[in-house]
Protein backbone atom coordinates (compact mmCIF):
# COMPACT_ATOMS: atom_id res chain seq x y z
CA UNK A 1 0.00 0.00 0.00
CA UNK A 2 1.38 3.44 -1.15
CA UNK A 3 1.53 5.94 1.90
CA UNK A 4 -0.86 8.32 0.09
CA UNK A 5 -3.42 5.84 0.83
CA UNK A 6 -2.33 5.43 3.91
CA UNK A 7 -3.37 9.24 4.75
CA UNK A 8 -5.84 9.83 7.40
CA UNK A 9 -9.10 9.77 5.55
CA UNK A 10 -11.94 7.54 5.68
CA UNK A 11 -13.56 7.25 1.82
CA UNK A 12 -16.61 5.65 1.36
CA UNK A 13 -15.11 2.23 0.26
CA UNK A 14 -13.87 1.80 3.35
CA UNK A 15 -17.47 1.91 5.23
CA UNK A 16 -19.46 -1.08 5.23
CA UNK A 17 -22.55 -0.90 3.00
CA UNK A 18 -23.13 -4.44 2.34
CA UNK A 19 -25.85 -6.34 3.67
CA UNK A 20 -24.66 -9.47 3.43
CA UNK A 21 -21.14 -8.33 5.12
CA UNK A 22 -23.44 -6.70 7.92
CA UNK A 23 -25.18 -10.25 8.18
CA UNK A 24 -22.22 -12.13 8.45
CA UNK A 25 -20.72 -9.57 11.21
CA UNK A 26 -23.35 -9.52 13.63
CA UNK A 27 -25.95 -12.76 12.39
CA UNK A 28 -23.41 -15.71 11.89
CA UNK A 29 -20.40 -17.15 13.91
CA UNK A 30 -17.11 -16.23 14.15
CA UNK A 31 -17.23 -12.40 14.94
CA UNK A 32 -16.36 -10.82 18.40
CA UNK A 33 -16.81 -7.76 20.69
CA UNK A 34 -15.08 -6.00 23.10
CA UNK A 35 -16.03 -3.22 24.96
CA UNK A 36 -14.30 0.00 25.99
CA UNK A 37 -17.54 1.65 27.58
CA UNK A 38 -19.19 3.71 26.26
CA UNK A 39 -17.91 2.05 22.82
CA UNK A 40 -18.89 -1.62 21.85
CA UNK A 41 -16.49 -3.40 18.90
CA UNK A 42 -17.91 -5.89 16.78
CA UNK A 43 -15.18 -7.27 14.43
CA UNK A 44 -14.70 -10.44 12.16
CA UNK A 45 -11.96 -11.28 9.87
CA UNK A 46 -13.10 -12.16 6.30
CA UNK A 47 -11.64 -12.74 2.83
CA UNK A 48 -11.00 -9.59 1.28
CA UNK A 49 -12.22 -8.59 -2.32
CA UNK A 50 -10.16 -7.70 -5.15
CA UNK A 51 -6.70 -6.42 -4.60
CA UNK A 52 -7.14 -3.06 -4.42
CA UNK A 53 -10.22 -3.52 -1.51
CA UNK A 54 -9.56 -1.79 1.45
CA UNK A 55 -7.56 -3.50 4.12
CA UNK A 56 -10.37 -2.49 6.97
CA UNK A 57 -14.24 -1.74 6.76
CA UNK A 58 -16.02 0.22 9.41
CA UNK A 59 -19.38 0.71 10.48
CA UNK A 60 -20.81 2.81 12.68
CA UNK A 61 -24.26 2.95 14.75
CA UNK A 62 -25.75 4.69 17.63
CA UNK A 63 -29.51 4.04 18.38
CA UNK A 64 -32.52 5.92 18.42
CA UNK A 65 -32.99 4.31 21.71
CA UNK A 66 -29.71 5.89 23.59
CA UNK A 67 -30.85 9.51 21.62
CA UNK A 68 -34.01 10.24 20.30
CA UNK A 69 -32.95 13.43 18.44
CA UNK A 70 -31.00 13.08 15.31
CA UNK A 71 -28.55 15.96 16.27
CA UNK A 72 -26.88 13.74 19.13
CA UNK A 73 -27.00 11.30 17.35
CA UNK A 74 -24.91 12.76 14.60
CA UNK A 75 -22.22 14.05 16.66
CA UNK A 76 -21.28 10.48 18.34
CA UNK A 77 -21.54 8.96 15.11
CA UNK A 78 -18.88 11.55 13.96
CA UNK A 79 -17.07 11.73 16.90
CA UNK A 80 -16.43 8.06 16.64
CA UNK A 81 -15.85 7.92 12.64
CA UNK A 82 -13.20 10.81 13.57
CA UNK A 83 -11.72 8.46 16.46
CA UNK A 84 -11.61 5.35 13.55
CA UNK A 85 -10.05 7.52 10.67
CA UNK A 86 -7.25 8.77 13.26
CA UNK A 87 -6.62 5.88 14.59
CA UNK A 88 -7.17 3.18 11.92
CA UNK A 89 -3.68 2.50 11.07
CA UNK A 90 -3.16 0.59 13.97
CA UNK A 91 -5.31 -2.33 12.66
CA UNK A 92 -4.45 -1.38 9.23
CA UNK A 93 -0.28 -2.09 9.55
CA UNK A 94 -1.16 -5.60 11.33
CA UNK A 95 -3.35 -6.63 8.30
CA UNK A 96 0.18 -5.98 6.03
CA UNK A 97 0.94 -9.26 6.54
CA UNK A 98 -2.39 -10.63 5.45
CA UNK A 99 -2.98 -9.37 2.20
CA UNK A 100 -5.89 -11.79 1.27
CA UNK A 101 -7.71 -10.89 4.42
CA UNK A 102 -9.98 -8.15 5.52
CA UNK A 103 -10.93 -6.73 9.01
CA UNK A 104 -14.73 -5.72 8.95
CA UNK A 105 -15.23 -3.56 12.20
CA UNK A 106 -18.79 -2.06 13.65
CA UNK A 107 -18.23 0.63 16.49
CA UNK A 108 -21.60 0.78 18.61
CA UNK A 109 -22.65 3.21 21.07
CA UNK A 110 -23.53 1.92 24.06
CA UNK A 111 -24.16 5.07 26.73
CA UNK A 112 -27.39 6.99 26.93
CA UNK A 113 -25.26 10.19 27.76
CA UNK A 114 -22.81 12.63 25.48
CA UNK A 115 -18.99 12.04 26.03
CA UNK A 116 -15.94 14.43 25.31
CA UNK A 117 -14.30 13.93 21.55
CA UNK A 118 -10.85 13.27 23.54
CA UNK A 119 -12.67 10.63 25.49
CA UNK A 120 -14.24 8.64 22.80
CA UNK A 121 -11.03 8.54 20.88
CA UNK A 122 -9.19 7.30 23.91
CA UNK A 123 -11.71 4.74 23.64
CA UNK A 124 -11.98 3.83 20.18
CA UNK A 125 -7.90 3.50 20.47
CA UNK A 126 -7.64 0.73 22.98
CA UNK A 127 -10.37 -0.78 21.39
CA UNK A 128 -8.08 -0.79 18.30
CA UNK A 129 -4.96 -1.26 19.92
CA UNK A 130 -6.28 -4.77 21.34
CA UNK A 131 -7.19 -5.71 18.25
CA UNK A 132 -3.71 -5.19 16.75
CA UNK A 133 -2.47 -7.62 19.43
CA UNK A 134 -4.99 -10.11 18.58
CA UNK A 135 -4.36 -10.13 15.27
Amino acid sequence: MMQADRAFTLKKEERITSRTLMERLFGGGGSRAMTSFPVRMVYLEVERDGENGPQAKVLVSVSKRHFKRAVKRNRVKRQLREAYRKNKHIVLDRMEARPDRMMAVALIWLDNSLHDTEEVESRVRSLLVRLGEKL
